[in-house]
């Protein structure tokens, strides 16, 4: 007992220290560490509705300004960001509804963990769930579910611990990877379905430190963008990689963004897009847990050229 009172303490000062050296809503953060991706805008974003809280999976539109996300407790929304001078400065809902199932039945607590988040050219959403492992297919904004895919596999995974990142490429092929990767792990599964066949566990992807895989996301450059977190006693950490897919496996991998111990918040969903002259830009959105000391921040990198 007193072991776990001395770690839910450790816990609370920890989230605490984090709360209070993050920015206010609307303020920069600044990021003076030289490396591929620079710091434009940190937004954090509040709203006063019981449903809001706990984003794990954001996309953005090709112009950069549409988006959607998706939340712990099976939500999704879909909204507009504003920026001035290249920075966030406000996020507007524009719609928002619970994700239901195929039969248009809202599932249970157990069943609507969304974590993962894709968008494909035509405008079809992809959620991953965590906890019932699977992944569901929404044509259309106002248009039901299409029958989860999953594979027997996932029932192994860690209630908690699961489908996290979810990508689609130029192909209409779908990624996935569980968070759920050990301690002292030299590679994280990765899972592909073609439109053609079924979820299958091709190859890994190699794993180091205290990383897991939370979000992932295809730039336009046709490569892959992987968002790792790490948790320590006082804070968060946060890395992105940038690699290449091919048929039978994974190359070219480089780390693009790793940010020091409470930079972020428990940044979880990852989107990547190009603006007007090419540059590609990296847009993270942070999980709450719904506790009032962990912000929602909405945060930006840009690749240098």
């Amino acid at each position: 007992m007193r072991t776990s009172l001395a770690v839910v303490a450790f816990c609370l000062l920890g989230v605490t220290l984090l709360f209070f050296t993050l920015p206010p809503p609307g303020q920069p953060v600044v990021a003076p560490e030289d490396q591929s991706a620079q710091h434009v805008s940190t937004y954090r974003w509040t709203h006063e509705a019981d449903w809001f809280g706990g984003f794990s999976g954001i996309e953005i539109t090709d112009d950069g300004q549409m988006f959607y996300a998706a939340t712990d407790k099976g939500y999704l929304v879909q909204g507009r960001l504003q920026r001035t001078s290249g920075q966030i400065t406000q996020a507007e809902i524009a719609a928002h509804k619970p994700l239901v199932g195929p039969e248009d039945v809202i599932p249970g607590a157990t069943h609507n963990d969304a974590e993962g988040l894709a968008l494909d050219a035509d405008g079809h959403l992809f959620v991953s769930f965590e906890g019932a492992q699977r992944v569901v297919e929404y044509p259309a904004w106002d248009a039901g579910a299409e029958p989860p895919s999953s594979t027997r596999a996932w029932g192994a995974l860690h209630v908690n611990r699961g489908l996290e990142a979810l990508a689609i490429d130029a192909r209409d092929v779908l990624f996935t990877l569980p968070e759920g990767v050990q301690y002292g792990a030299t590679d994280a599964l990765v899972y592909r379905r073609t439109p053609n066949e079924d979820w299958r566990q091709p190859f890994t992807l190699p794993v180091d430190g205290d990383y897991h895989p939370v979000g992932g996301d295809f730039g336009p450059d046709g490569r892959f963008y992987l968002l790792e977190r790490a948790f320590h006693w006082l804070g968060f950490r946060s890395r992105v990689r940038v690699m290449t897919i091919t048929a039978t496996g994974i190359e070219d991998i480089e780390i693009v963004l790793e940010t020091p111990q409470r930079r972020h918040g428990n940044l979880e969903g990852l989107a990547v897009w190009a603006d007007q002259t090419g540059r590609i830009h990296l847009t993270m959105i942070s999980d709450d847990n719904f506790l009032w000391i962990l912000p929602t921040e909405i945060t930006e990198y840009r690749l240098n050229d």
